[in-house]
């Protein structure tokens, strides 16, 4: 395992305004940020769930929750635990007033097996003593009020008992907050929350543009410029054009897609730790499904994204978001994973296989609805892109070395498609099987954006 920690120091964005890694399990509304005294956007409630009932042999309580309650504003939900190496085996579901309407949602499931998402047995971040046991979060739009419910699976061998819960449950409320200076999104949603939009065409700014160097800083420019100077030289202007005078001379390169920068979604850059991971390399690139549901329209998700991010960080205490892409139903692609798009960052997306790979999260659950064409074509091309930078062919195999995981021990050599889905490496749903049925038409597509036949 090769992780390399490069420090944020010099930075002149915000990036350089962070907190430590060890953040309070606790309820937490605007934090602050101890050395500026400013208030961060957003919060985090956090709500432990109390028992309602028990196993009458053991005592052992196989059900908690929390009865209807006026809460703060929030938009997305999840459930957290104590210890992160504790599974959930049971079903969690929640209910969420409008804050509109005032109407309550029915009861909403939230995906328990999320151990799958996160970063790697054995890496820093897993050993930070912060990281906690999650759901996965759902979004579900602006809301005050909340009731929540867990119950334990009946006993595997059929007996009466039930498994017992994780200690420490809580119900984490986020609120994403404003970002003044979040940038327009491709907004193209047709009936039954898909979008129809195949070239969406977000505008970047010059207060969105980050430039990588080869110490591993970021800073950001006010020219209007992208300057990548560890793979060549890629330049996006105003008129959002690629002019590319150092990639280009590689051999099966593909053109950098529109990404919206972190600035550009709004992250808080105080939130997540100072240092950038870095891995060797990038030999594949694993799809996954954010599991957050598709109740949002492509302008709230940049809100979406800085949800998912507070919660990976406040509630579930990783150093950052955990993947290094996320794309919309719009298909309009986002900066995940600070460090730089262009670099090797070590996401926290696939347990077992983080190490020379890149995360790419589609927002939304595909288990049983199409993803858009918009998608497909938005991750073949970032496929495409970030594949090509390190020569790998998306039609390709790969051989990468498990970390750990339900699926492939630690120390094996596993043989791969350079574009996978999460449950090739991990015996998972992710991304879906909606999703996952069209990776094979990704690939043959990312190969012909590199030139491939």
């Amino acid at each position: 395992m090769r992780v390399f920690l490069s420090s944020s120091i010099g930075v002149a964005c915000a990036a350089a305004l962070v907190l430590p890694l060890s953040l309070p399990s606790g309820a937490v509304a605007a934090p602050q940020d101890a050395r500026a005294g400013t208030s961060v956007p957003g919060s985090t409630e956090s709500l432990p769930l109390v028992p309602f009932g028990s196993e009458r042999s053991s005592g052992v309580a196989t059900e908690q929750g929390l009865a209807q309650r006026d809460v703060q504003p929030f938009s997305l939900v999840g459930v957290v635990w104590d210890d992160a190496d504790a599974e959930l085996h049971g079903s969690v579901q929640v209910r969420s007033r409008s804050a509109e309407t005032g109407a309550w949602s029915g009861w909403q499931d939230l995906e328990t097996h999320n151990a799958e998402h996160g970063a790697d047995l054995g890496t820093s971040e897993r050993d930070s003593g912060t990281v906690r046991g999650s759901t996965a979060p759902l979004w579900v739009g602006a809301s005050d009020g909340v009731q929540a419910r867990v119950r334990a699976d009946e006993d595997p061998d059929g007996g009466p008992a039930r498994a017992s819960l994780p200690r420490g449950l809580s119900l984490e409320l986020v609120d994403p907050g404003e970002a003044p200076e979040q940038l327009p999104v491709a907004e193209t949603d047709a009936p039954r929350g898909q979008a129809v939009a195949s070239d969406p065409d977000p505008t970047e700014t010059d207060d969105d543009i980050a430039t990588d160097t080869d110490d591993g800083t970021v800073t950001d420019t006010d020219d209007g410029t992208v300057t990548d100077t560890d793979d060549g030289t890629v330049t996006d202007t105003d008129d959002g054009t690629v002019t590319d005078t150092g990639i280009a001379a590689r051999p099966y390169s593909a053109p950098r897609p529109k990404i919206i920068s972190r600035k550009g979604w709004g992250a808080n850059e105080k939130l997540r730790e100072k240092q950038f991971g870095y891995t060797k390399t990038v030999k594949a690139a694993f799809v996954h499904h954010s599991a957050t549901g598709n109740n949002y329209t492509c302008k709230q998700a940049p809100s979406v994204i800085r949800g998912i991010y507070r919660y990976h960080v406040t509630s579930s205490g990783w150093r950052d978001i955990g993947y290094n892409f996320a794309i919309d139903k719009c298909g309009n692609i986002y900066e995940g994973r600070a460090g730089g798009v262009t670099k090797p960052v070590m996401g926290a997306h696939t347990l077992g296989f983080n190490t020379n790979t890149t995360g790419i999260a589609v927002l939304g659950s595909y288990s049983s609805t199409n993803p858009p064409a918009a998608v497909t074509t938005a991750v073949a091309k970032l496929s495409a892109w970030k594949l090509g930078l390190h020569g790998i062919n998306p039609r390709g195999k790969v051989t990468l070395t498990s970390g750990g995981s339900n699926k492939y021990k630690k120390g094996q050599k596993v043989a791969m498609n350079a574009v996978s889905g999460h449950r090739d490496g991990f015996v998972t749903d992710c991304p879906g099987n909606k999703l996952y049925s069209k990776l094979g038409s990704v690939r043959v597509s990312a190969a012909k954006y590199q030139g491939r036949s």
